[in-house]
């Protein structure tokens, strides 16, 4: 008898998982719940609708980001400007005119990741100044001032990548070998473009880095020792 009750429960169940299974196969899926991947792979988690929570932070997010965009569209940060170069002071350092809302004030300017010889360590403090007064050029002309993200040193210069026709003079002043490039954060904007000038200068064997003639003191290290 129990053998016979055991039969019939299991006919039952097998006929109980065939009508779902025949349920499922001929029941229509509703056409505003349309199969997705992620539906199928997550069969039980609801489907986002268009009054979900997540839309309405969706829109308020896109909307944050419109009116930022707006904001910052009026009030641009001024990243570069046009100035003449009065007077070259050192291989890192220009005295220009043009700076802001004072056209005729005289700023000094300091080159980013530059670190160039003192002009009393020669002769590569004078050899630096030179460099850059040739990479300069035509006084009358303007170069290009790029700023990162700190805008002045310690004793008030303003810091900045200079241009001049295309070519970045911080640059090429450290793949002449006329200075060393140094870290300055958290202006590293051209850190890459200083550090592999500074190789191509220490392999080539150019100024500061001459084998038979090599700088023996970094400009730091002689303003130290020679206060």
């Amino acid at each position: 008898m129990k053998s016979n009750s055991k039969v019939r429960e299991m006919r039952g169940m097998r006929g109980m998982r065939e009508m779902r299974e025949n349920f499922s196969y001929f029941s229509p899926i509703p056409p505003y719940f349309p199969r997705s991947p992620i539906s199928s792979q997550f069969p039980h988690s609801p489907l986002p609708t268009p009054y979900s929570p997540t839309w309405v932070q969706k829109l308020i997010l896109l909307a944050c980001i419109i009116l930022l965009v707006g904001c910052q569209a009026k009030n641009p940060a001024m990243t570069q400007t046009q100035v003449r170069v009065a007077r070259v002071v050192s291989g890192q350092t220009l005295e220009v005119v043009g700076m802001a809302e004072q056209p005729n004030l005289i700023s000094q300017v300091r080159l980013i990741g530059v670190d160039a010889p003192d002009l009393s360590q020669r002769p590569w403090g004078m050899q630096s100044k030179e460099f850059l007064e040739q990479a300069i050029g035509d006084l009358d002309k303007p170069v290009m001032l790029e700023f990162d993200m700190e805008a002045k040193d310690t004793i008030g210069r303003t810091l900045a990548y200079v241009w001049k026709d295309d070519k970045l003079l911080n640059e090429q002043i450290v793949k002449q070998g006329y200075a060393l490039f140094v870290v300055r954060s958290p202006n590293q904007k051209y850190d890459q473009r200083l550090e592999r000038a500074q190789q191509w200068a220490r392999i080539m064997g150019q100024g500061i880095w001459k084998p038979d003639k090599p700088m023996r003191q970094t400009p730091a290290e002689f303003r130290r020792l020679n206060r």
